[in-house]
């Protein structure tokens, strides 16, 4: 058996390696984030049409949507989703909810406490870590500057 050198192995390998279709992810990541946002939308119009003031209907919208993007993982829905429509499904809020529901229920045979709850934060935990901790650090930062306003 002949052996290849490098430039022959190298086209060899090209060959075999799929091309991704950039285009198509981009456009199907796009639809998709997009009807998120959109029922996000419909969502937050409804809690105002049902007369909740504008942080209840900020809350009440963001509840909604982790609630839909947990159960929707939970019953193996989101992560077909996620595969078909990469970032657009990453990136809203739902995407959030499905980053810390996956890893707790590939865990669950491990038993509630050191499976669910420890895998549940091994995503979440360095996000909320990061954004209470900026939070606290531009808060300091407003309350130094403005405190003599």
């Amino acid at each position: 058996m002949d052996k290849l050198n490098k430039s022959e192995y190298k086209k060899y390998a090209d060959k075999k390696i799929p091309k991704p279709t950039y285009f198509k992810n981009i456009v199907w990541a796009f639809i998709v984030g997009g009807l998120i946002c959109m029922l996000g939308q419909f969502i937050r119009n409804w809690l105002e049409g049902a007369g909740l003031d504008e942080k209840e209907v900020a809350a009440g919208s963001a509840i909604i949507l982790v609630f839909l993007g947990a159960f929707l993982t939970g019953i193996g829905i989101y992560d077909k989703i996620a595969k078909f429509a990469g970032a657009g499904s990453a990136v809203p809020i739902t995407g959030f909810a499905n980053s810390i529901v996956s890893p707790a229920m590939e865990f669950k045979r491990e038993g509630y406490v050191f499976g669910v709850a420890a895998k549940m934060f091994s995503i979440a935990g360095p996000v909320l870590v990061y954004g209470i901790g900026s939070s606290i650090i531009v808060g300091l930062i407003y309350f130094i500057f403005t405190r003599g306003r």
